[in-house]
């Protein structure tokens, strides 16, 4: 099941910069538009599967994972 995220994005000068807005600390800039979304996909990503390690790591030994819906 995929998650839906959603992308803050505008064009400064010759820069789009952008974030995610449910995730902090999750923001790219980029030449063109497109090039942002991509880079946006590809750090939230990365920080939630970063997230998700740290996460584990914290809580590990005899933890247990429970699905939340909001």
């Amino acid at each position: 099941m995929a998650n839906t995220y959603t992308a803050i994005t505008k064009q400064d000068g010759d820069w789009w910069i952008g974030w995610i807005e449910e995730i902090p600390g999750v923001n790219c800039q980029e030449k063109t538009r497109e090039e942002l979304l991509e880079s946006l996909r590809t750090t939230l990503k990365e920080a939630l599967e970063f997230n998700r390690e740290e996460a584990i790591q914290s809580a590990a030994p005899g933890y247990t994972e429970v699905s939340l819906s909001v």
